[in-house]
């Protein structure tokens, strides 16, 4: 048999004369694939899933008049224009950074402008950059005080006293301020989980020793609890359902090394009381009478609003669809259990806030996202981790499965109510 031959003969644009080699080149993007990347790129970066921003840069491509295919997952996006055979692809490395709620209104808002032709896709482009350019709405100290109240609020709804919500309060502050100080330092950032564990573990153990017995594991969960990975648990969960497997399984490994993080603070954070000399330790305190839960919840909300940037006149509804969630769950597990309780809350939350997003004319994420906070199974994976370092198998894995089963239960219960009731808005 003879070899096959392979052929060594440059590419065609290799014998072309240079002053020819500019016209047969692909041509420059134009500005309407300029704005469409530079939209897709802002929306990445403050917190839009995979099947949503997908949903939105194709929809706006669709209308300016785009071929366009668009890969999303939780570091890049991949965009692709024109015809399969001459496609123009670019990659974008995107580094996913907080959850701005207010951004992604103004964000929304602006494609509605260039797609309804109120603006050219260039001043569209331009626009992207202002928007991401503008100065945070709060600042540090309303920031810090919002860490506080959620540890505070998170320790009274999981059953605390006034001690677990102090030394809540005081470890989630501190957390806050260690946040804070190590956001633009990316090395310091990567280890933010662990040391805010060993920290929040270390103060409950510590109060515990000269105040008096308390809930450590309570104290411990609610001082963490603006860093547990729940809503990226349920992110994940949502984005698998909806096909985007890659996403999906990159924010669960994400959420798990998230949970493995704290675990390991937590239990190293809980040897500082060992330390201690042995003192008596009188009955535990009770818990606060059951109508304080309300204003529990008032509270939660207005801390999540800040901390994840909504505007102020978004406030009241965010309160409102975190209220009915978290009390359609309660009442639906006292009924059907937990996770069916959960995909009840999740259900209500999103019918509720679809038909305010079509009332509004708003993207539904800004009730979705601060409403899911509350129903999210962080808490149940953190005491699943926390069995599991007792060396109770049994109960972790129990633990563990009964997470995620919530998780599934919330995804669920959003793509229903996204079938009983469709937004107008893609996000």
């Amino acid at each position: 048999m003879c070899a096959p031959v392979v052929s060594t003969r440059p590419p065609e644009t290799a014998d072309v004369p240079p002053e020819f080699a500019a016209a047969l080149a692909p041509p420059p993007p134009g500005p309407a694939v300029a704005f469409v990347l530079r939209l897709g790129q802002a929306l990445h970066r403050h917190g839009t899933p995979a099947h949503r921003l997908e949903g939105l840069m194709l929809r706006v491509s669709e209308r300016l008049g785009l071929e366009a295919r668009f890969f999303s997952t939780p570091t890049s996006i991949f965009a692709s224009f024109g015809p399969p055979e001459d496609l123009r692809t670019s990659l974008i490395r995107v580094e996913p950074g907080d959850m701005d709620l207010e951004r992604l209104i103004l964000l929304d808002m602006l494609a509605d402008d260039v797609i309804q032709g109120r603006l050219t896709p260039a001043e569209g482009a331009t626009r992207v950059e202002d928007i991401l350019a503008r100065p945070p709405r709060y600042g540090p100290a309303l920031q810090l005080l919002c860490w506080m109240l959620a540890g505070a609020s998170a320790a009274l709804l999981f059953g605390g006293g006034w001690k677990e919500m102090g030394v809540s309060g005081f470890s989630s502050l501190a957390i806050g301020v260690l946040d804070l100080v190590t956001r633009k330092q990316p090395t310091t950032a990567r280890v933010l989980e662990p040391v805010a564990a060993v920290l929040s573990a270390a103060f409950a153990g510590i109060a515990a020793h000269f105040f008096g017995p308390l809930h450590g594991e309570v104290a411990t969960l609610a001082g963490l609890i603006v860093l547990l990975p729940g809503l990226t648990l349920t992110v994940a969960v949502n984005e698998v359902a909806t096909r985007n497997l890659i996403s999906g399984t990159s924010r669960l490994t994400h959420a798990a090394l998230i949970f493995l993080q704290l675990g390991f603070g937590a239990a190293l954070g809980s040897r500082v009381a060992t330390v201690l000399p042995p003192v008596p330790t009188p009955p535990l305190p009770a818990v606060l009478p059951p109508g304080t839960a309300v204003v529990a919840l008032v509270v939660a909300g207005f801390a999540i609003a800040v901390l994840f940037r909504a505007r102020p006149r978004d406030w009241g509804w965010i309160a409102l669809a975190g209220a009915a969630a978290f009390m359609g769950a309660r009442l639906g597990a006292l009924l059907l259990g937990p996770q069916l309780g959960a995909f009840a809350g999740a259900l209500l939350l999103g019918i509720g806030s679809n038909a305010l997003a079509r009332l509004r004319n708003r993207p539904a994420v800004t009730t979705v996202v601060p409403g899911l906070m509350l129903l999210v199974p962080g808490s149940v994976g953190f005491r699943s981790l926390a069995s599991l370092l007792e060396r109770d198998v049994v109960a972790g894995v129990d633990t563990a499965f009964s997470m995620l089963m919530v998780a599934v239960a919330l995804a669920a219960g959003l793509l229903s109510a996204n079938a009983i009731m469709p937004s107008r808005k893609v996000l």
